[in-house]
């Protein structure tokens, strides 16, 4: 005889027992009823239909049925073909939110990568994980930022390559980010000038040893005695001048939060451009205007300190002159300089000692400015510096050798040597005799 075996929960195991223990007399309805928190017309129905069909009875009558609610087989083949020409690449969160969006349709987020799942279009992907020292989040808005560059192929091929510059708060997750040709001094120093405008000064800022934020040169003199342990990039210089701490990351898990949010935004913000066919880095900057509010909206969090500690943003004026790439070059003796390859000529007389240095200052409205000390002097550049010929001297008539005067010294001096050598001769003559 064939056996069939059943299979059932814990729950619907322990409701066959009771029911058997009623089937054959041991228990009562309404104590079974009790234990199996059910009705007395419930446990009825159990104890007819397991005496009718046996064991199989206490299973549901829809186990292993089409459920009732279930989307139609058109819905779920029209959602597959919009994924596979409008949004492929895209996760099932971002699908289920496009298609309520854009499409108007109606599915849940399971839904959705259980079908892309079956059809053979998605897979979740699991990333191994270095083991590194967990660091809990700042306690307060403005108290740690974490920032760095993003190279990546932002607009798919459909634009140059850029570098997005991004600053998450690590209390609250609020991004600030925008978009910049490559990863560099005046990039990093626009990007927090933008910041400070927009919410103030943060207490620190935690970002890696790329050479634009920490200086891999070696101690000089002015480092030593303005009391400085290493020199210190134009980056480091403009924030420390502003207070704000600088510190370095020894590694990517430490500022792991901005780290995610590149991948993050790799993901939703290259899709989100696609659909909103950006094609350059000014139409990139415009739609994060418009992203980022929303992005913060649903992803950022309340700190543990309802407390803001941005400090207010300086003038515009000392902000631009702060943040501003500073150097020193020596002034010539015809009142020129030069600086990045062009020579600039300085107008106008001194009014004291001529200094013999000067300091450059390139700001980032991309004006330039000589100072010597507090004092803007006024320049122009030298396109091309004049040619100097080389001295020529005045011709010197014949070059025949003309024989010396009489009366000119090396004649009489010959002369002398002549006279001696002749009497030398004549007492040798006479003493041979």
């Amino acid at each position: 005889m064939r056996q069939e075996v059943l299979a059932m929960t814990a729950q619907e195991a322990k409701r066959l027992y009771i029911v058997q223990q009623v089937l054959e007399h041991q228990l009562r309805q309404r104590p079974a009823a009790a234990l199996l928190s059910c009705s007395v017309r419930q446990i009825k129905r159990l104890v007819r239909r397991v005496r009718a069909v046996g064991p199989r009875g206490i299973i549901h009558q829809l186990r292993g049925q089409p459920s009732n609610r279930r989307h139609p087989a058109a819905l779920q083949q029209r959602v597959l073909r919009l994924w596979q020409t409008t949004y492929r690449g895209f996760g099932p969160t971002l699908t289920q939110e496009k298609l309520a969006e854009r499409d108007h349709i109606r599915v849940g987020r399971e839904t959705v990568r259980r079908w892309l799942g079956a059809a053979g279009l998605w897979s979740r992907q699991r990333h191994g994980r270095a083991p590194h020292r967990w660091r809990e989040r700042k306690a307060a808005w403005g108290e740690m930022l974490q920032m760095d560059g993003s190279h990546h192929d932002w607009l798919e091929g459909r634009g140059p390559r850029l570098v997005l510059m991004a600053y998450i708060d690590d209390a609250t997750s609020r991004v600030f980010a925008r978009f910049y040709d490559y990863e560099g001094t005046l990039p990093a120093l626009d990007s927090f000038a933008r910041y400070v405008r927009r919410y103030g000064l943060p207490q620190s800022l935690y970002a890696d040893r790329h050479m634009t934020y920490r200086s891999p040169g070696k101690r000089t003199i002015e480092d030593e005695l303005a009391g400085r342990p290493r020199p210190q990039s134009q980056f480091e210089r403009a924030v420390t001048a502003l207070g704000v701490t600088l510190i370095p990351a020894y590694s990517p898990q430490a500022k792991g939060r901005v780290e995610r949010l590149f991948r993050t935004f790799q993901d939703r913000v290259i899709k989100e451009m696609r659909l909103a066919q950006v094609t350059t880095r000014e139409a990139a900057n415009g739609f994060l205007e418009a992203y980022l509010p929303r992005y913060n909206r649903r992803f950022s969090r309340l700190p543990q300190r309802p407390v803001n500690l941005h400090r207010p943003a300086p003038p515009q004026a000392v902000l631009s002159r702060v943040l501003a790439i500073r150097a020193t070059h020596a002034l010539r003796h015809d009142n020129t300089l030069r600086h990045a390859t062009k020579l600039y000529l300085l107008d106008g007389r001194w009014p004291h000692q001529r200094p013999k240095t000067l300091q450059v200052e390139e700001r980032l409205n991309g004006k330039l400015y000589l100072l010597d000390g507090a004092r803007v002097l006024r320049y122009r550049e030298v396109r091309e510096r004049p040619l100097v010929l080389p001295r020529r001297h005045a011709p010197r008539g014949s070059q025949r050798r003309r024989p010396p005067a009489v009366e000119h010294p090396w004649r009489r001096l010959a002369l002398a040597q002549n006279r001696t050598v002749l009497l030398s001769q004549k007492e040798d003559i006479s003493i041979g005799r």
